[in-house]
């Protein structure tokens, strides 16, 4: 992770470091499974009258393949819907045992398919579009399940009152007589008494999950779970009815009767509730009472209270427990220093406010505190288990990736993490840092929080290397930060500068796929957006530049540029703004791309537009950016030769007398503004001897750059074929005098750094 070994605590349990794994390479199996996740046409075909998905022939999969597959697509940001769930609807070529869908769009006939393969454990969170008529699936098949898991947005019970209670038999009864683990959650329209009738066939349960359930009653139903080890009370109205009922499940080794709402904190007889529950559990290892008053004030009530800050736990001193959740308790019962229990969930510290991360890591509403915790923390003070921090943040975001709060609160924490330790993350490690942040700035992209968070913590890690693996989805969002944004927005801007830094540093195919998803009309967008308002800023300026960067050298996104009407908004910047200097070097820039490529030349072939250019040419602004860059547009028209200047004012020898004059008039010896990746286009040039102006042109680039910056672009000049190309303009009889002393100084300048680089081998 962060160091080859992730360091972690003795105090924090191993559970809290599950998610180490990120410091192993991803596995290739991991990455077969994410390849064909992203096309399932490679084992699939669609089926011809419903548009569904299947094996295609001859491919059978075993229960690991089936069960990883569904896995892998639950957890990503593809859909699992009704046309994925029927690639699993042969059972003889697919095998399940073990169901988890954390999400997805999925009815009842779906959920039939999947209980087709005589499930063992099915586990359905957030699958808003089931129905009651689940149930009688479930029941059909339910003789092979031992674990069942109903998330809160599954509401598959149908609302019951006392007056329609003859029905709740075949409505509701869940034939699953082997059931040992039953998890119902966030059932709050259901009256007390139907719990009695829906758990009274469940005799062999040994965990039992009613997070959220509303009323239970007096529990006194649960009498026959002689085998209950597990019970969580999360979130349950009126637990201090429940609690002689509870004292008699003396199997139990864990109970959760902790609360995140204000109303159901607080117990009348605190001390002695508790007291009561830890004398009769004599089994109880693990102890959640987190958001309740159940720890007391911390003041010893009796003698006998010495030897644990908590009163209700004196009888555990000397047999402390593996772990209690003291987060949020009244009185801040977590800073207290006699506590019986080895792992405490609470926000004392960091290791608490770890451990509270691990134990609630599928409770939103308490997650969501936990992260502020953490983020606080690494905002504030100097963390020591940055890498476990790390992981519980990752697994957090990756979970609840719906969750606006967590997303946030998530991200912002990257964001200190990963400033504090770029340098340090393994390669792998920062693409899940960026893979997650993408998901979460995908989901929630109209969140300016979100994505202000994204972006700066994007910021931190190496543009574009890092991010490439991700280069589409992130242009996307980019793109989306740009026009979907509020105008003058932080986001806009960072958006803007992060695609601008994008479109510089990568090349080819990547560049046009730039102008393939919409950056070039997004520009021009925002440069409209600009000139309506008149209002020149950065982002207008970066808008020239992004565009100027993304047609570097690419043919598709020149046209787009002039399709997108580019050269009537240069026109009108170049009115509105005269005195911007920066933004006429970027237009500039850009029109020297477009003049590159021979096809588009004829766009700029108008009296207008040469009559623009050539005023360009006595530009001052920058330096000798506007000048030189006019000069090299003129200089890629006038190439074609005089047939092709059709245009009679201004007159093509006039314009190219004043770029003579123009390159005169320029230090050989100026700092640039440029940065060139390839010679060319330039070199080209050269060999134009029916227009000498233009060889001019050329090779006053070249001996600027070699000049002033040897060790960039001798090098260059030498790779693309320059020096004999220079030598045959020196050996040329018909050359002129000025042209031939630039090209000179060209070879000379690369010989001399050739000469420098051997001579510092040799002394080296």
């Amino acid at each position: 992770m962060l160091q080859s070994n992730c360091r972690h605590s003795s105090t924090i349990p191993k559970e809290a470091c599950c998610f180490c794994n990120l410091s192993e390479p991803k596995k290739l199996l991991d990455l077969c499974f994410n390849y064909i996740n992203k096309d399932l046409e490679a084992i699939c075909e669609f089926t011809g009258y419903s548009g569904y998905l299947k094996l295609k022939h001859g491919i059978s999969l075993p229960v690991e393949i089936c069960e990883k597959l569904l896995s892998v697509r639950s957890e990503s940001l593809y859909s699992v819907d009704s046309s994925f769930i029927n690639i699993f609807k042969d059972t003889s070529n697919t095998r399940l045992k073990r169901v988890r869908l954390r999400k997805g769009k999925i009815y009842d006939h779906d959920l039939e398919v999947l209980l087709s393969h005589e499930l063992l454990d099915l586990d359905i969170a957030q699958n808003k579009d089931l129905s009651h008529n689940c149930i009688r699936h479930l029941s059909t098949h339910g003789s092979s399940l031992l674990s069942l898991s109903i998330g809160e947005h599954v509401n598959i019970f149908p609302a019951l009152t006392f007056g329609n209670m003859e029905k709740w038999p075949q409505n509701c009864i869940l034939n699953v007589p082997n059931l040992r683990r039953f998890a119902l959650k966030g059932c709050h329209h259901l009256p007390d008494t139907f719990y009695a009738v829906l758990l009274n066939p469940m005799t062999y349960l040994t965990h039992l999950d009613l997070s959220n359930c509303g009323s239970l009653g007096s529990f006194s139903y649960s009498e026959h779970l002689v085998s209950l080890r597990s019970l969580i009370l999360y979130n349950v109205d009126n637990i201090d009815e429940m609690i002689p009922a509870i004292c008699k499940l003396k199997t139990l080794t864990h109970l959760d009767v902790s609360q995140s709402r204000d109303e159901h904190r607080k117990f009348p007889k605190s001390t002695a509730t508790l007291t009561a529950l830890v004398k009769s559990l004599p089994h109880l290892t693990s102890l959640d009472i987190s958001g309740t008053n159940l720890a007391g004030t911390g003041v010893a009530e009796t003698d006998k209270a010495r030897g644990s800050d908590i009163p209700g736990l004196v009888s555990r001193v000397n047999n402390p427990f593996h772990f209690l959740g003291l987060y949020e308790t009244l009185h801040d019962a977590c800073l207290r220093h006699d506590i019986p229990a080895k792992l405490i969930a609470g926000n004392a510290n960091e290791e608490q406010i770890l451990i509270s991360a691990w134990a609630y890591i599928d409770r939103t509403d308490m997650l969501q505190k936990v992260l502020n915790e953490l983020f606080h923390l690494f905002r504030f003070e100097t963390c020591q288990f940055v890498g476990q921090a790390l992981n519980v943040v990752l697994e957090s975001m990756n979970r609840h990736l719906d969750e606006r709060h967590i997303q946030i609160s998530g991200s912002a924490t990257l964001f200190y993490i990963v400033k504090g330790t770029e340098e340090e993350l393994q390669r792998h490690v920062r693409k899940k840092i960026i893979s997650t942040l993408l998901n979460g700035m995908s989901v929630h992209k109209n969140d300016e929080t979100m994505m202000r968070n994204g972006c700066l913590t994007l910021c931190q890690f190496k543009i574009p290397v890092d991010v490439l693996f991700e280069y589409e989805r992130l242009v996307e969002v980019l793109l989306y930060s740009v026009h979907g944004m509020t105008s003058e927005s932080f986001v806009q801007r960072i958006g803007i500068y992060l695609l601008n830094s994008l479109a510089c540093q990568v090349d080819g195919q990547q560049k046009v796929r730039l102008g393939e998803l919409g950056a070039i009309n997004r520009m021009i967008w925002l440069i409209s957006e600009r000139l309506n308002r008149g209002y020149c800023d950065d982002v207008l300026e970066v808008a020239w530049s992004t565009m100027w960067n993304v047609t570097d050298e690419t043919p598709a996104n020149c046209r787009k540029f002039l399709e997108y009407n580019g050269m009537e908004y240069f026109l009108a910047c170049l009115q509105t703004f005269p005195d911007k200097d920066d933004l006429l070097r970027n237009m500039m820039g850009l029109l020297g791309n477009v003049a590159e490529v021979k096809e588009l030349r004829d766009y700029l072939l108008t009296p207008e537009y040469l009559s623009v250019f050539s005023d360009l040419l006595d530009s001052k602004c920058d330096g000798i950016e506007v000048s030189y860059n006019a000069a090299g547009v003129i200089s890629h028209i006038a190439s074609d030769g005089p047939e092709v200047w059709t245009v009679e004012e201004p007159s093509r020898q006039h314009v190219l007398n004043k770029m003579v004059l123009a390159i005169d008039s320029w230090d050989i010896s100026s700092k640039r503004n440029i940065n060139y990746r390839s010679f060319e286009p330039i070199l080209y040039l050269v060999k134009v001897y029916h227009t000498p102006e233009c060889q001019r042109w050329a090779l006053w680039a070249l001996a600027n750059l070699t000049t002033v910056y040897p060790d960039k672009y001798c090098h260059l000049v030498e790779k693309e074929g320059g020096i004999l190309l220079l030598k045959d303009v020196v050996d040329h009889p018909e050359a002129a005098i000025e042209i031939k002393q630039l090209a000179m100084m060209v070879v000379d300048n690369c010989w001399k750094f050739k000469n420098h680089d051997w001579q510092q081998e040799l002394d080296g």
